[in-house]
C-alpha cells in the first residue's frame, strides 16, 4: 500500500550542490510535492517568508551561513519554531547526528542517500507534524478543503472554484492567521517570473469571497489594513 502524504506540500530545499538539488527536485516532484531550491541561507530566507514552505530540507555545509546555524536560528524564531526540518550532511558519525538533532533538526539523513528513503522520511515527518491533515483535508466549520483532490465542499455540496482561487484558499487554510502581503501572494500563486499587477490579487480574492459568501464563509478571508490578507480561523482537521 502506498504511503499517505500531504498532497502538494511545499518543500524548500537548501542545498548548494546542483546535482543533489536536481536529484531532490525530481524525486519530490515525482511524488506530487511542490519544490523550490535555493543554494544558500541568504537566498533561502526570502523564499521562506514569501513561499511559506511546509517542510525544509537543509544541507549542513553551505556557503556563507551554514545550515546548522540557520536551523538554530529558525528554532529561536516563534514563526518557524515548529517548521519541520530534515538535515542533510556528509557527516555520518553518531556524534554528528546527535549534534544535528540537538540543534533543532527533526530528522537527519547522511549523504549519499537513497531518494526512496528521503521521500519516506519526508512523508513520515509531514504526518507527524501535521497530524490528521496528512489525509489532505482541512476543515473550517462546515467547509471542507480537500487538498489532494482540489475540491471544496460545504456539507455535501461542492463549491466551484477556479484554479487560482483554489490555490489561494489552499495557501490560506494551510497557514491560518498568517498575513500574506500582495507581493507574497503574487510570488506564491503566480511565481517570481510573472508580470502580474497587484490589483490582480484583489480581483481573485473578491472571486474567492463571492463563492464563499454563498455559504456564509466570506469572513474566513480577512483584509488586514495596510498589510494584505489572512485566513481568520481553521477549525480542526480530519
Amino acid at each position: 500500500m502506498e504511503e499517505e502524504k500531504i498532497s502538494s506540500a511545499r518543500i524548500l530545499v537548501v542545498e548548494d550542490e546542483e546535482g543533489i538539488q536536481e536529484l531532490l527536485r525530481v524525486a519530490l516532484k515525482r511524488q506530487g510535492f511542490e519544490v523550490r531550491c535555493e543554494g544558500s541561507v541568504e537566498s533561502a530566507e526570502p523564499a521562506l517568508q514569501s513561499w511559506a514552505p511546509q517542510l525544509v530540507i537543509l544541507d549542513w555545509m553551505l556557503p556563507g551561513e551554514n545550515g546548522l546555524a540557520w536551523c538554530r536560528a529558525l528554532r529561536r524564531c516563534e514563526e518557524t519554531q515548529k517548521l519541520p526540518i530534515i538535515l542533510l550532511t556528509a557527516r555520518g558519525e553518531e556524534g554528528d547526528r546527535v549534534h544535528g538533532l540537538e540543534s533543532g533538526a527533526d530528522d537527519y539523513l547522511a549523504k549519499p542517500f537513497s531518494p526512496r528513503e528521503l521521500v519516506a522520511r519526508v512523508n513520515a515527518l509531514l504526518r507527524r507534524s501535521y497530524g490528521n491533515n496528512a489525509a489532505g483535508v482541512v476543515k473550517l466549520g462546515e467547509l471542507h478543503v480537500d487538498l489532494r483532490a482540489h475540491r471544496v465542499y460545504v456539507k455535501d455540496v461542492q463549491l466551484h472554484l477556479g484554479p487560482t482561487e483554489f490555490r489561494l484558499l489552499r495557501l490560506f487554510v494551510t497557514n491560518p492567521d498568517r498575513v500574506f502581503s500582495r507581493d507574497m501572494l503574487l510570488d506564491q500563486i503566480w511565481g517570481r517570473q510573472s508580470f502580474i499587477e497587484e490589483r490582480t490579487v484583489d480581483v481573485h480574492i473578491r472571486r474567492l469571497r463571492r463563492v464563499l459568501d454563498e455559504y456564509g464563509h466570506a469572513p474566513l478571508i480577512e483584509t488586514v489594513r495596510g498589510e494584505g490578507y489572512r485566513c481568520s480561523a481553521v477549525v480542526g482537521g480530519v
